[in-house]
């Protein structure tokens, strides 16, 4: 396992401790559960925790509103200007 891990340090560009703190203080700015707490005492796990769940949610979100979409796309003539706008939002 050391070897592998060696191999992967040399093939990647090492990612400084600076680089982290910008990144995860980036997605602190973006993460509205973090933002609203307007607090610098967020760990970093608790950022990527947080960023995880999020994006959970949006996918969860994207998959309903897409459902909603095809259910509504069923209901109208399919040669209508509407369906031709909710088969582009669609794909």
């Amino acid at each position: 396992m050391s070897s592998r891990r060696s191999r992967q340090s040399t093939s990647a560009p090492r990612i400084t401790d600076d680089q982290i703190i910008e990144l995860v203080s980036k997605l602190r700015q973006l993460l509205p559960e973090i933002r609203v707490r307007r607090s610098d005492k967020v760990s970093a796990s608790k950022v990527l925790q947080e960023t995880c769940n999020y994006i959970r949610n949006l996918h969860r979100e994207v998959d309903d509103l897409s459902e909603r979409l095809s259910q509504l796309l069923a209901t109208i003539d399919a040669d209508s200007p509407e369906a031709s706008i909710i088969r582009s939002l669609i794909m």
